[in-house]
């Protein structure tokens, strides 16, 4: 998602630049942004399409009306760049959200925080360190073996960014760093942006205890919803998601209970 593609009738750098000084309270909320996206079409990164199209824009402020006009719209973050999926011929990447108030754990669930009793959980400033730089990419190595993904890429292009409040809650087992969720926060809202953890301890189900940490973080602070990036039905990877009930789906610019 990187680079501007000229080639597809974009606009130049100019163009760009322009935007990242406009400020949510000089023209309303997202409505009047949308003008200044452009489409970068690349290899679908799921494999349920051939060409995936990203519409983003970079910014370089964004005040939290317009970053929850944006949420709350079903598009997600990259670094300082805002994008949904406008994929041509496939709809399978569906905006997924909690109403965290309305969530009751199922057993399965209940048991997975039981069973990670024992971790400690920790918010934290957002801060790059050799301690997650390792883990990070230990976990690429396990999960994503072939990939060119590095850490040190993550953290600087995709996590970093200076649009919204970003935060990392820490889990550790004793001094040992277990997993690292990279989480953006809104006025009403808390987006999931990444979670990684140390493979060795896939059994305790990190992955599913931390959305669970999350929504017990959104209760306590009274936020309304937990966003989850996309519900991609056809990857088995994704299914935890709609374990978490009652959730909603964003369908034809609605959210829908599912």
């Amino acid at each position: 998602m990187g680079c501007r593609n000229l080639s597809s009738g974009g606009e130049p750098s100019s163009y760009i630049d322009q935007m990242t000084t406009i400020k949510g309270e000089e023209t309303g909320l997202m409505e009047g942004y949308l003008k200044y996206f452009y489409d970068i079409p690349t290899p679908c990164p799921y494999g349920v399409g051939d060409i995936a199209l990203y519409r983003q824009a970079q910014f370089g402020f964004i005040d939290a009306p317009l970053m929850s006009a944006f949420i709350g719209a079903g598009f997600r973050r990259n670094g300082n760049s805002i994008y949904t999926m406008a994929c041509l011929d496939c709809r399978q990447c569906r905006p997924i959200r909690l109403p965290v108030q309305e969530f009751a754990a199922n057993r399965s669930q209940r048991r997975i925080m039981k069973k990670n009793s024992d971790v400690t959980i920790r918010q934290a400033p957002f801060s790059v360190t050799y301690e997650k730089i390792r883990l990070l990419n230990t976990f690429f190595t396990a999960r994503f073996s072939g990939r060119d993904n590095t850490a040190e890429s993550y953290y600087g292009t995709f996590f970093a960014n200076s649009i919204t409040d970003t935060f990392e809650i820490e889990y550790r087992l004793a001094d040992q760093l277990l997993g690292v969720a990279v989480v953006d926060r809104g006025t009403s809202w808390l987006n999931a942006v990444y979670f990684f953890f140390d493979p060795r301890f896939a059994a305790r189900k990190p992955g599913i205890f931390n959305v669970l940490t999350l929504i017990e973080f959104c209760r306590h602070h009274d936020l309304d919803h937990l966003y989850l990036g996309y519900f991609i039905q056809p990857l088995p990877a994704m299914n935890y998601k709609g374990q978490f009930q009652p959730h909603e789906m964003l369908v034809e610019d609605k959210w829908r209970l599912s």
